[in-house]
């Protein structure tokens, strides 16, 4: 078959170069033309992938939480419009609706700082401690629910814990009961695996470059990734585990209307409107794209220390495309390698992708980093900080992982994943007034 020989080479060529490990399955309708593993799935013990190799999905669990949703809303215990505090009673919050927070319009504050900021961190905390520091420190809202669309890992969260409250089961028991079994989706699981103290049977451990020492690392080794310790015990917003096998199985199950009505996937399919009539392209899980060639598609991808993942099922086309690497290093370079596996689907000439030539840090005083360390606020109010951890500056943006800032200068920085410039204004003092990411443009956070 040619795309199989396509996809070989293309994967064999992005692993020779350094910018592949994982595995990828693509498939038009009920055929699979193709699916592969290259690389290790345990650096220890030169255990390598396979295709039926479990991976930690990140926030490519999304769409599984929101189908947890869709089947209580089938079955009449629950409406999308709904207000939380039905459920979550003592929430400090109101006027926010399940529809709210699946379509990450609930304007929640982000845990992940909160954490940061309260958590004793030789704990790992678990959904009901998001749902208590909520209620202890009152964080404000970013803004009033439906007036604008901001990604919230806060929100997917409190709908795993009104799963449990409405079905008298664990998120993960729910799941494994409701949705994943049903669709032969034996696999798969809402796994915690530090809080668990165990790994699951043939599991890619996921792996973090260091570029300090240039070389993989397990992510809890890094100074700036111990969050993925103390957080192991969140569910809704990541955690589940999965196969290629088993994401084209709920692919099958979607396209079929399996479990949950194909009516019901076309609302979950469509784009959402804020208060003033502008939509935003995002449903119940899913981003929404449209593309002259390709037409209707949606995905989401998943990015987690260790991890990087996406699935994309292009709808006008029945064809599917799913992505699992257990690596985080040059995200661009493994989104090149998706395009191309995208273009061989669609029998369109296939670029060559190649590996990005990667800044080199320099050496500098940390106690410049002094002078950065605080609270930034962006110009559509999302806030940011900067944190000294064990002599490293790193930057923590609301719902994703906390990434070291590398020195170009004494003032310019970059992060890695994704590949980003951060750029310090500071006073003769040293002190940073604001801030400036560059990436697609520019764009200023001042300090608060």
């Amino acid at each position: 078959m040619k795309e199989a020989k396509q996809m070989e080479e293309l994967l064999e060529s992005a692993a020779d170069k350094g910018m592949f490990n994982g595995v990828m399955l693509i498939a038009r309708g009920r055929q699979i033309l193709y699916q592969g593993a290259h690389g290790w799935a345990d650096c220890d013990s030169g255990r390598m992938l396979n295709p039926d190799t479990v991976f930690e999905l990140a926030s490519l669990s999304k769409p599984f939480t929101a189908a947890g949703i869709m089947l209580l809303e089938q079955q009449g215990r629950l409406g999308y419009d709904d207000p939380i505090e039905d459920w979550l009673e003592d929430i400090p919050y109101s006027g926010m609706t399940i529809r709210h927070l699946l379509h990450h319009t609930s304007g929640l504050p982000d845990y992940m700082l909160l954490f940061l900021e309260h958590w004793d961190r030789s704990r790992i905390a678990v959904n009901d401690d998001v749902l208590s520091m909520l209620k202890r420190y009152r964080p404000p809202v970013l803004f009033a629910p439906n007036e604008r669309w901001m990604y919230s890992n806060t929100g997917y969260v409190l709908l795993a814990i009104l799963i449990e409250r409405i079905s008298g089961l664990s998120f993960a028991e729910f799941m494994k009961q409701e949705l994943f079994h049903p669709l032969g989706m034996h696999r798969t699981c809402v796994f915690n695996r530090r809080l668990a103290g165990r790994k699951l049977t043939n599991d890619a451990i996921g792996y973090s470059y260091d570029w300090k020492r240039h070389d993989y690392r397990l992510p809890e080794e890094l100074e700036d990734q111990d969050f993925v310790v103390y957080l192991d015990g969140i569910q809704g917003d990541g955690t589940v585990q999965s196969t290629i096998e088993d994401l084209y199985r709920f692919d099958r199950a979607i396209e079929a209307g399996e479990l949950i009505t194909k009516t019901a996937w076309m609302e979950a399919f469509t784009p959402g409107r804020l208060n003033n009539g502008e939509a935003f392209d995002y449903g119940f899980g899913w981003i929404i794209s449209e593309d002259d060639s390709k037409g209707k598609s949606v995905s989401h991808s998943g990015g987690w220390p260790g991890y990087y993942t996406m699935m994309t099922r292009y709808l006008d086309n029945d064809q599917t495309l799913i992505y699992l690497s257990n690596t985080d290093r040059d995200i661009e370079s493994q989104q090149a390698v998706i395009q191309a596996a995208e273009s061989i689907l669609f029998g369109q000439p296939v670029p060559i992708p190649e590996p990005k030539a990667q800044p080199e840090a320099i050496p500098l005083d940390p106690a410049v980093y002094a002078g950065y360390e605080g609270d930034y606020v962006l110009e559509d109010g999302q806030h940011l900080k900067v944190k000294i951890v064990q002599d490293c500056l790193v930057l923590l943006l609301p719902g994703q992982p906390s990434y070291e800032l590398y020195p170009l200068s004494s003032t310019l920085f970059f992060i890695i994943v994704p590949e980003v410039r951060v750029e310090f204004a500071a006073d003769e003092y040293g002190r940073a007034e604001e801030l400036i990411i560059h990436q697609l443009g520019q764009h200023r956070a001042v300090r608060v």
